[in-house]
């Protein structure tokens, strides 16, 4: 249970680890970092309402093609969960176009559930992934406003409103 769970998290690194890009790029944007918090519905005999709050990292690749982790904690009642991805992001627009950046956004990695119950607590893993998309709104030359859509593996809709800040450029 330990290597498999190591070796989806490697896996997941690996997808996200930046390829051997020169960060001094005119072309490409600058990397950037995000903050999200929103709320995830999960199918279960009608809607299971849960609040998530996370983080993620892009790295571009390409001008309009990013790479980053991304990491999710997602709190329900008597349980949590976590959603470690690596992300591959689709600017369709180039943010260096004016200050509407709309994308889309796929990713895939490791989900895991904590349940607490009175004989113990209970961990479970297994792989996810998200698709998606969604808006993001250059605030100033370092800060970036988003909200973004997804569904994903375990089933769930996610809705998040984002907060980002560009690491140069």
């Amino acid at each position: 249970m330990v290597n498999r769970r190591l070796g989806m998290i490697l896996s997941a690194l690996l997808l996200v680890a930046p390829p051997a890009v020169d960060p001094a790029c005119a072309q490409n944007p600058p990397h950037a970092v995000e903050f999200a918090a929103g709320w995830v519905g999960f199918a279960d005999d009608g809607i299971v309402s849960e609040t998530l709050i996370g983080g993620a990292a892009r790295w571009y690749v390409l001008p309009r093609i990013s790479l980053g982790p991304e990491v999710a904690y997602i709190l329900g009642e008597n349980h949590s969960h976590l959603m470690v991805t690596g992300n591959l992001t689709w600017d369709i627009l180039s943010p260096k176009r004016g200050p509407v950046t709309p994308f889309l956004t796929v990713g895939g990695g490791l989900f895991q559930t904590r349940e607490s119950f009175p004989s113990g607590d209970f961990t479970s893993d297994e792989g996810a992934f998200t698709m998606g998309g969604g808006v993001r709104v250059l605030v100033n030359d370092r800060v970036t406003a988003g909200i973004d859509v997804r569904v994903g593996w375990e089933t769930h809709l996610r809705v998040a409103g984002s907060i980002g800040v560009n690491l140069g450029g």
